[in-house]
């Protein structure tokens, strides 16, 4: 029987993201910042094979907050969704970082106003495609002041 040897060969094809939260008030200053270790989902790893596999996956497309928490791989949406938007950019990292996808939300003054506890990047405009998720302490988002959401998703390692 002939066994091939092991040629050292590893991937490091891990997938880890950083949920970047911060809260200006109506002045533009910063209020709040939270930076969050993401937990990737189900769907998540399977959107990244469905994308490498050429099944005709679309691109993530919405980023969503809400006042719940909680929620773990398995889960495909938000605890309590609060509000949705369609993601303001999304961009790839450039150079060493070229294996970064950069996700970016944004809430204007009168929208998704709450107390905020946890955030998503969906696939859809729904609750139910939830790539990667993070819940967080409390962010109070008051009807004059504006969030941005900045997700940092890295695939393997820099």
């Amino acid at each position: 029987m002939f066994q091939e040897k092991n040629q050292g060969l590893s991937s490091h094809a891990g997938i880890n993201g950083l949920c970047h939260v911060r809260l200006f008030g109506p002045d533009g200053e910063l209020k709040e910042e939270r930076i969050i270790h993401n937990t990737v989902t189900e769907l998540g790893d399977a959107h990244v094979a469905d994308a490498m596999s050429d099944q005709g996956e679309g691109a993530l497309g919405y980023i969503a907050v809400g006042t719940g928490s909680g929620q773990g791989a398995a889960s495909v949406g938000l605890a309590v969704s609060l509000d949705r938007n369609a993601l303001t950019s999304t961009t790839q990292g450039a150079a060493g970082d070229d294996n970064d996808v950069i996700y970016v939300g944004d809430w204007i003054a009168g929208d998704g106003t709450g107390a905020i506890t946890e955030a998503g990047i969906l696939l859809g405009d729904n609750n139910t495609s939830m790539n990667y998720y993070a819940d967080f302490g409390v962010v109070t988002k008051g009807a004059a002041d504006t969030l941005q959401i900045t997700w940092t998703v890295t695939h393997g390692a820099s």
